[in-house]
């Protein structure tokens, strides 16, 4: 279950937001996550998968379902893999935290989508580099 800051966030600002439970995770699906600028669309559904010990067990990757691509073509780093969750393809963002970075019961879900967003946005940002 998750902690009730996190879920009071997704109702505030996740319309459409599902949680369900998959091979002994828990998932939030969020549906047409927007994306910025630089990608070739402006949506996609994103798929957490959380560990039993979340919040104390930092979150690790994300998943896009349709995958996000730049608009030049350019492959990004570490999103090559594709994984069936839920019937469905999913894209995983290979990110991982570094020992000390998730700071159990201070950081939540919206602090690991900051982390989500800080990377779309570099990644969009190397498409003018």
């Amino acid at each position: 279950m998750l902690p009730l800051t996190d879920v009071e966030y997704l109702q505030a600002t996740c319309p459409g937001h599902s949680i369900s439970s998959e091979a002994g995770m828990m998932c939030v699906l969020m549906p047409n996550f927007p994306l910025p600028p630089g990608f070739d669309q402006t949506g996609s559904d994103l798929l957490l998968r959380l560990s039993p010990g979340y919040p104390d067990v930092p979150p690790d990757m994300w998943w896009f379902a349709p995958a996000v691509r730049r608009t030049d073509g350019a492959v990004i780093a570490a999103t090559e893999v594709r994984e069936m969750h839920f019937g469905r393809e999913w894209q995983r963002w290979s990110r991982h935290f570094s020992a000390g970075q998730w700071k159990s019961g201070i950081d939540s879900i919206e602090s690991y989508l900051a982390l989500v967003r800080m990377e779309l946005m570099a990644a969009a940002a190397q498409r003018a580099a």
